[in-house]
């Protein structure tokens, strides 16, 4: 191998080697950062980046590929992609660009806004340090010598000295305690609003507390800065440093947190039944408009500064609390209990006892008192000018001069008056009290007084109302028991009714019944009067018959016993007269008895009598009948003597002829 050979391949293996140090590799998912060492037009004289040649950080980066850069006078830097998350911001760090006005808390980007294009970045003007745009979405390839990039997860930066990373993370610290990493996300759920409060700018003027909203026409608001989002197009409008007074409402914002805070607070809520009267701490001054009559305060239209005339109505509102406040006002009608142990659903009351009184008769009651008031929402807006709000009113006002009210009312009254005269005082207190209430602006209601109670340890204003109570109680057990007793009359009807009720179908039937048995009565009564006429015209038939028979049977039997009288006369006197036929007869009945009886004719024992006359028996008495009659001095042959009358004997003649005319009597004389 010849001298000139070697040193060819000594070269072509320079030359190699030369090359192939002098290439860089650079994969997609990176940039190479080119940083010169040396050049001939020598070092940046200002700033940070060298974008005239000088040695020092060139403002292209190197995107992948193959490269080749002058060994020993590049240095290729490779660094990461710049990624961020979805739904995730970027914050940028510019290290080169002109410096910040003294004022100036980031750097503008209103014509520098490429941070891809490092060389174009800082030729429009760019500034150095944290900037207002930020980076949304995405991946970038931004030359990390030039720009820091700060997201959520992880900080791309070419390390250039020992102290950055400090100043870096404490810059990613402040974004963390803002949440800023993230947009800012107002649900409707929330119900909230977002008070921004801007860090950068021109200061508020002097006297003012609230930055007032950008441009005068809200609906090109959005597209002067589009919500703060747009932070140089915000001051280039006029916007100032300090709380603003505009605010955001339900929405998704990506805003940078180094410019701009949110504060999410609720929104402003007039419930039914209330009005909020707003008390506007900016504003340009306004106009009183409460008229000449009203010396309290002046009310001024809504914007301006100062008590606006007209309250909010229910509703909700996106209501700035640090640029005002709002005053509730209820319209209904609010109860103010003057009772330790009661507060209203307003709780204006919270502070109020019980009134101490002194009556005529040197007692001293607590008097517990409900007053029922009513505001006008027209008439709210003087009210809280007024006062500052109702719970002052009230407290200030209403409540020493109810006070003192029934504090005279108590001195002219005793203790049973004050108890027994409740309702005219109560009465009279609402319509004296009226005209007082209006002079404040509002309307009473009603004014309701309770019990009267005792302070500390005096029992006497027990013992009277214990007395009350007992009398009252004496009274409602009289009216109870007569109650009690019409309850009873009521529920006798009323079991009497049930019970009626219960036996109506029996009564019914009952009833039924009688009408058929006096109908059937009625029937059977006319066949009975048929059947009586049917038997009387029978028996009246059969009596005559009867009659007739009866007639005739009796002229045949008086016939027949004229004819035996006649003729047992006239045996008669053929045999002796009448004396002998009552003999004869007697002997005979006296024959028939001694026959039936058994009894001796002749005594077996004859017993002499030693008395006279009358004391014997039967048998003698009859004896001396028979032996009288032989003697003729018995009494029974005695013929009567006694007179015929005219009419028997002529009876008796008449018989005796008829008889013998009709049918003459064998063997006896003819009549005379």
């Amino acid at each position: 191998m010849s001298m000139l050979m070697f040193v060819g391949l000594a070269f072509a293996a320079l030359v190699v080697v030369f090359v192939l140090a002098g290439t860089r590799y650079i994969p997609n998912h990176s940039v190479g950062i080119v940083e010169k060492r040396w050049s001939l037009r020598g070092s940046v004289l200002s700033g940070f980046i060298a974008r005239g040649g000088e040695a020092g950080y060139q403002p292209r980066v190197l995107r992948g590929g193959v490269h080749f850069r002058m060994p020993l006078q590049y240095r290729v830097h490779r660094a990461p992609l710049v990624t961020i998350p979805q739904g995730k911001i970027g914050y940028v760090f510019a290290r080169d660009g002109r410096p910040l006005s003294p004022g100036q808390a980031l750097a503008e980007n209103q014509a520098a806004r490429d941070f891809q294009d490092v060389e174009l970045f800082l030729r429009s003007g760019g500034q150095q340090g944290p900037q207002r745009q930020l980076l949304r979405e995405g991946t970038y390839a931004i030359n990390l010598a030039q720009f820091v990039v700060l997201t959520w997860d992880k900080l791309y930066y070419l390390k250039l000295g020992r102290d950055e990373d400090d100043v870096f993370k404490r810059m990613a610290d402040t974004i963390i305690t803002r949440d800023g990493f993230r947009p800012v996300v107002i649900q409707g759920t929330d119900d909230a609003i977002g008070i921004v409060t801007v860090h950068d700018g021109p200061a508020l003027p002097q006297g003012e507390i609230i930055a007032p909203t950008v441009g005068h026409d809200p609906g090109v608001l959005a597209g002067h800065h589009e919500n703060f989002q747009d932070p140089d197009a915000f001051l280039v409008a006029g916007g100032f440093r300090g709380r603003q007074l505009q605010v955001l409402a339900e929405g998704t914002y990506y805003i940078n947190r180094l410019f701009a805070s949110i504060e999410l607070v609720p929104k402003t809520v007039v419930e039914v039944g209330n009005v909020g009267v707003v008390v506007s701490y900016t504003g340009e001054r306004g106009t009183d408009v409460s008229g000449t009559d009203y010396k309290h305060g002046e009310l001024v239209a809504q914007g301006r500064r100062g008590v606006w005339e007209s309250p909010l109505l229910p509703g909700k509102y996106a209501f700035n609390t640090y640029a005002g406040r709002v005053v509730m006002v209820p319209t209904t009608n609010f109860i103010l209990k003057w009772n330790k142990g009661e507060v209203g659903a307003h709780r204006f009351d919270e502070n109020l006892a019980e009134v101490s009184l002194i009556t005529k008769d040197a007692f001293e009651p607590k008097l517990p008192l409900s007053v029922v008031v009513h505001i006008d929402y027209r008439k709210a807006s003087l009210v809280v000018q007024r006062f500052g709000d109702v719970k002052r009113l009230v407290e200030q006002t209403l409540d020493p001069m109810v006070a003192a009210y029934f504090k005279n009312v108590a001195q002219t009254r005793t203790l049973i008056q004050l108890l027994q005269d409740r309702s005219s005082i109560q009465r009279l207190s609402s319509e004296e009290m009226r005209e007082k209430f209006e002079h404040y602006n509002l309307e009473l209601e009603e004014v309701l007084i309770g019990t009267p109670t005792s302070q500390g340890n005096d029992a006497h204003i027990e013992q009277i109302l214990k007395q009350l109570r007992s009398r009252q109680i004496a009274e409602e057990q009289v009216e109870t028991y007569a109650r009690q007793e019409r309850a009873a009359l009521k529920e006798r009807e009323l079991r009497e009714a049930e019970a009626r009720a219960n036996q109506q179908r029996t009564i019914t039937e009952s009833e039924l019944s009688i009408v058929v048995q006096e109908n059937q009565g009625k029937a059977e009564l006319q066949r009975a009067l048929q059947n009586a006429a049917q038997i009387r015209a029978i028996s009246q038939a059969e009596a005559d018959q009867l009659r007739m028979m009866g007639e005739a049977e009796a002229e045949k039997t008086a016939r027949v016993g004229i004819a035996q009288a006649i003729a047992t006369e006239e045996q008669v006197r053929a045999y002796g007269g009448p004396k002998l036929q009552v003999t004869q007869a007697v002997l005979g009945r006296f024959s028939e008895a001694i026959e039936k009886a058994g009894v001796d004719v002749v005594p077996r024992v004859v017993v002499g009598s030693s008395g006279g006359a009358g004391n014997g028996g039967v048998l003698e008495t009859l004896l001396s009948v028979l032996l009288s009659e032989k003697i003729g001095e018995s009494p029974l042959m005695v013929e009567d003597e006694r007179p015929r009358s005219p009419e028997v004997d002529a009876l008796r003649h008449d018989l005796r002829r008829r008889l013998l005319a009709e049918r003459p009597l064998s063997g006896l004389p003819a009549a005379e």
